[in-house]
């Protein structure tokens, strides 16, 4: 039985997830997709078998007697684990799945329709966002632009059990382009050095973003615009990321170094055509693989990879990814670097290469497992799917691979029906996973074996950023924010609660032995905090901005307690810092970046005027 969407969570826990009733409320419903073609014997990793035009939505609690979400039967050898019996407990009424929230997760006025889900101050309309079209516009030589959601993380409803709920939706994905090998890239990667001093072209704030800076607030560095020409829809943007005293970020047909100190641009690589992926992180020597599209038409595949240094801008290495046959989809791809190691997934295929020199070390795997996707940084992890009998019942797989051979050290099996969704840490490693509109954690040992599942207590809401969820065919693990973890402790932030007189929110321990949260954290006074990483043992806190207040970085010890500022943004220049569409937030070398996640406009002399990219310092 479900309760009308307006009323809150009720008292009482819940415990592993089911199916919602017959009659549930139902998410809204975006423009009808088309799915992709059909692969023989392999499900696809975005929810396969689930109904055209249902997107996923918010899970359900399980009721006394009912399995265990996603927690498989032990294999021999296996540790029991806390998941093999259904846990006791209080078992009360739960709300209907889509609860609506006050701020930033409600409907928004103007002509975009819902709010992005994710991390953000709250906007009526992100700066450079497209116009309407319709009679009365501005004349320009650019067409609206159309945003689909760009946070992979929906609003998570969690209450007293086994985390359930889902992220971003299938609505969110776009047109997958069809497969042509007559689209070439016109020319190779061209480079404008500079000469490495930071004194090169580059356009930045004009205005004095330091003179209402107050005692005990940190400087802005630097201010970024945009300078490149962007297609009608914009760009996303890849990045930023940090190398030595080089802050770097690629868009469109470039990938551009900028001096942290001052943000000037160092050096710009131009590209053939569209950049298309990015792993979340470069190698410890700062070498990244980019993909690239084959060609400038709407028939380009994401087919080529380059490598980068980030330090200097100069290119390396450029191959074709091998294609494993006619059902190998290359419209999109996901890239993780491990070591020395840069992986390619896509559904149903994969492959490993060099980074050094670009040597193929691995690929198609035999069996009926394939890897559709990698998590990379300490160790590789790999996401795959298995062939079975039935596709709407799929079977996944997680394992942990070694770099250099693809050889797996073990692998662990969720229960029948569990797709591995994302991968929170690799080491430990913490997994989200999600079945149709339901939603788990759960933590695995260093042998692969079932260390535990993560349980919440009642009516708190949890919102991780995942960034994108375009993909079809390529799905990114890693990358997101909003979670961290060290050696025993899981920390997840809570949802943003507007029910007193500001938005604020806190920080969960969860202990990865047991799966029960420690303790909680409280952000500031009227303010919402946000984990990024571990920093020298304590967890690194965005903390974002509130009304005339500036944003801010700071620590968390791993007992909880109050947020120690490190780094508070002036609250001067509040309203540039929360104007940044879709932020990503960095942290190196004691300055804070904050950087837009996509860059559109509606004509080409608000593109030139809209900001990009934000350093602070002391």
């Amino acid at each position: 039985m479900t309760q009308p969407p307006s009323q809150q969570p009720p008292q009482g826990g819940f415990g592993a997830p089911q199916e919602p009733p017959p009659g549930s409320p139902q998410p809204p419903q975006g423009p009808p997709q088309t799915p992709p073609p059909a692969q023989p014997g392999y499900g696809y990793p975005q929810a396969p078998g689930r109904p055209p035009g249902q997107a996923p939505g918010y899970g359900y609690p399980q009721q006394p007697g009912q399995q265990p979400g996603p927690y498989a039967q032990q294999q021999p050898g296996q540790q029991p684990g806390p998941y093999a019996q259904q846990q006791p407990g209080p078992y009360g009424q739960q709300p209907g799945p889509y609860t609506q929230q006050p701020g930033p997760y409600g409907q928004q006025p103007g002509p975009y329709g819902q709010q992005q889900p994710g991390y953000g101050y709250p906007q009526q309309q992100y700066p450079g966002a497209p116009a309407p079209s319709g009679p009365g516009g501005g004349s320009s030589k650019r067409k609206p632009a159309i945003i689909i959601g760009a946070a992979a993380a929906a609003l998570l409803v969690i209450g007293g059990g086994i985390f359930v709920a889902t992220s971003g939706g299938d609505d969110d994905k776009k047109p997958v382009a069809k497969e042509s090998g007559d689209a070439k890239p016109s020319g190779s990667p061209s480079i404008n050095e500079g000469n490495g001093n930071g004194d090169g072209s580059g356009r930045g704030g004009d205005d004095d973003l330091n003179a209402g800076r107050k005692a005990g607030e940190a400087k802005v560095l630097w201010l970024q615009k945009n300078d490149i020409d962007l297609p009608r829809n914009g760009s996303d943007v890849y990045g930023p990321w940090v190398a030595g005293d080089t802050i770097v970020r690629g868009m469109y047909r470039s990938v551009s170094g900028y001096s942290v100190a001052d943000g000037k641009q160092k050096w710009t690589l131009k590209l053939p055509a569209d950049l298309c992926a990015a792993p979340a992180q470069p190698t410890a020597n700062g070498k990244i693989v980019i993909g690239v599209k084959n060609g400038t038409t709407d028939k380009a595949n994401c087919a080529d990879l380059q490598v980068i240094d980030l330090a200097t801008g100069k290119a390396g290495w450029k191959k074709s990814i091998k294609k494993n046959g006619t059902w190998d989809f290359l419209s999109d791809i996901s890239l993780a670097i491990s070591g020395d190691t840069v992986t390619v997934g896509r559904t149903g295929n994969s492959n490993a290469y060099r980074v050094s020199d670009g040597k193929e070390l691995f690929g198609k795997p035999s069996g009926i497992c394939q890897p559709f996707a990698f998590a990379g940084g300490a160790k590789l992890i790999a996401a795959s799917s298995c062939r079975t009998d039935d596709v709407n019942n799929p079977q996944h797989q997680i394992q942990q691979l070694d770099p250099n051979t693809g050889k797996a050290m073990w692998s662990y099996r969720p229960k029948r029906g569990w797709e591995i969704d994302k991968v929170y840490s690799v080491s430990p490693l913490v997994v989200s996973l999600k079945k149709d509109k339901e939603w788990s954690i759960l933590a695995l040992k260093e042998n692969g074996t079932l260390r535990t599942g993560i349980t919440s207590d009642k009516g708190d809401k949890f919102a991780p950023d995942c960034g994108s969820a375009f993909a079809i065919f390529g799905k990114s693990l890693d990358g997101c924010t909003g979670v961290a973890a060290d050696a025993n402790t899981f920390y997840m932030a809570t949802a943003p609660d507007s029910s007193g007189s500001a938005r604020t929110n806190k920080v969960v321990a969860f202990d990865l032995n047991t799966g029960k949260s420690k303790w909680k954290a409280a952000a500031p006074a009227e303010r919402t905090v946000k984990p990024l990483r571990m920093e020298g043992g304590d967890v690194l806190l965005y903390v974002e901005t509130a009304y005339e207040k500036g944003g801010g970085i700071a620590t968390l010890a791993p007992t909880g307690g109050t947020p120690r500022m490190l780094l508070q943004h002036p609250a001067s220049t509040s309203m540039i810092e929360r104007g940044f569409y879709n932020s990503k937030v960095l942290y190196a070398g004691g300055r804070s970046f904050i950087a837009s996640g996509r860059v559109s406009a509606r004509n080409d002399k608000e593109e030139l005027e809209t900001k990009t990219m934000m350093a602070f310092g002391n």
